[in-house]
């Protein structure tokens, strides 16, 4: 059975989350801040964190910043705050989904089921071993990429375009439909994600950020 982190400072949202979450047959783990969660995650191994943005003692994008330098575990955000700052702040920090409050709970295990579906599918989607494009090396087994024999550390959705870009190379690929394949259908964002994410990978890979070509009033395409 998969395993789920609840991270809220609101018991009744930690009831209520859990509830539905064993009715879908998930076994769940809480904690009431962010302090709590990044010690249980060092701890325990879980397959998606649910975690709120305004806790006591550390906040939630602290606490997944702590989280993510030790474990590549899936996100989905809490937050009274829908701005689109902080949405974006939220995925330039790795995390897979962002949920305003107040929120239904049959869509938060929506949410969580498809979060895991795309997870499962990057991760087993094309096991080609290492693609080397002049002194660019991506690792598609062991997910890692090298620039020039050192190792660059991605958050999981740069790791997650590039492998959908380098798979797909040589290919035109629309704004939407890499928010389709790589984010998801049910996924709010919108253009600018892709070009934020794009930008961030882009300065990742230095000098071989040449082989990520901008379509101009399309998207992008991977041309090595």
């Amino acid at each position: 059975m998969q395993k789920l982190l609840l991270v809220d400072d609101e018991e009744k949202i930690i009831e209520v989350l859990r509830e539905y979450a064993e009715f879908e047959h998930y076994l769940v783990d809480s904690a009431s801040n962010g302090m709590e969660a990044v010690q249980k995650c060092n701890e325990n191994k879980y397959d998606l964190i649910i975690m709120d943005v305004m806790m006591p003692k550390l906040d939630g994008f602290s606490a997944v910043k702590e989280i993510k330098k030790k474990n590549d575990i899936p996100v989905i955000m809490l937050s009274a705050r829908g701005e689109e700052y902080d949405k974006l702040f939220g995925f330039e920090l790795g995390i897979d989904d962002y949920v305003v409050k107040p929120f239904s709970p049959k869509e938060v295990m929506a949410r969580v089921s498809a979060v895991l579906k795309r997870r499962t599918a990057v991760l087993n989607q094309g096991n080609d071993g290492i693609k080397v494009f002049e002194g660019l090396q991506v690792d598609s087994v062991g997910r890692n990429v090298y620039v020039d024999g050192q190792k660059v550390d991605l958050t999981p959705k740069e790791y997650e375009l590039l492998f959908y870009m380098v798979k797909n190379k040589g290919v035109a690929l629309s704004r939407e439909k890499l928010l389709q394949d790589v984010w998801g259908f049910d996924f709010f964002g919108d253009d600018r994600t892709v070009d934020t994410h794009v930008k961030m990978l882009r300065s990742n890979l230095k000098e071989y950020r040449k082989f990520i070509v901008t379509l101009r009033g399309l998207g992008y395409k991977f041309d090595a």
